[in-house]
């Protein structure tokens, strides 16, 4: 069996200066690139998500309320939907979109070019352990999380490579992720505001 590393939702918009950005997430970025460079073997796969806005239609509101809708953030064909340029994307293998047009948080409702989604694409290639890392672990990290231990993986969050929104939703999704049997390693960057 094999590992593999998600990537969740490393993109401009949810970084330092973007439409909905997390403090800290530029930094993750940059650990995320380090630690594939340091270790390039600890992985057997590695792969990543995308929100992927076309037209989520409640899930961008105006005003927000920064619970069920928020900023218009990673729309399809705009910079903020990249990539963030610290995050070295040569050893990820497919890239998952969600979000297209209904709000979605976690990278197995998402799919690769292809159409395939997460799941299938993790059993295909033999994986049955995930570390899970990106932005933010409050919000579509924790999804993702709970939804690969839902499947069936062994499932570990790298905490110190995901940044997080607030103290208070990320204790919640701490709890949740614990609760599930996700297992919790460091800390995460978290806003001081």
């Amino acid at each position: 069996m094999a590992n593999a590393l998600i990537i969740v939702d490393v993109q401009n918009d949810f970084c330092e200066g973007g439409s909905l950005a997390v403090a800290g997430g530029a930094g993750v970025a940059a650990g995320i690139s380090g630690l594939l460079a340091a270790e390039p073997q600890r992985w057997d796969h590695v792969v990543a998500t995308k929100d992927y806005h076309v037209d989520p239609g409640a899930h961008f509101g105006d005003p927000p309320d920064y619970v069920e809708s928020w900023p218009r953030h990673c729309v399809v064909g705009t910079s903020g939907s990249e990539f963030h340029p610290d995050l070295v994307t040569d050893r990820v293998e497919a890239v998952f979109h969600k979000g297209e047009h209904a709000a979605a948080y976690s990278g197995f409702e998402g799919h690769a070019a292809d159409g395939e989604g997460l799941a299938g694409w993790l059993r295909r290639h033999d994986v049955d352990r995930v570390d899970v890392v990106g932005i933010a672990t409050d919000h579509c990290v924790r999804a993702t999380a709970l939804d690969a231990a839902r499947e069936g993986f062994a499932t570990t969050v790298l905490l110190d490579l995901t940044a997080a929104v607030a103290p208070p939703t990320l204790d919640v999704a701490l709890r949740a992720m614990d609760g599930a049997g996700v297992t919790l390693h460091g800390e995460p960057v978290i806003s001081a505001a």
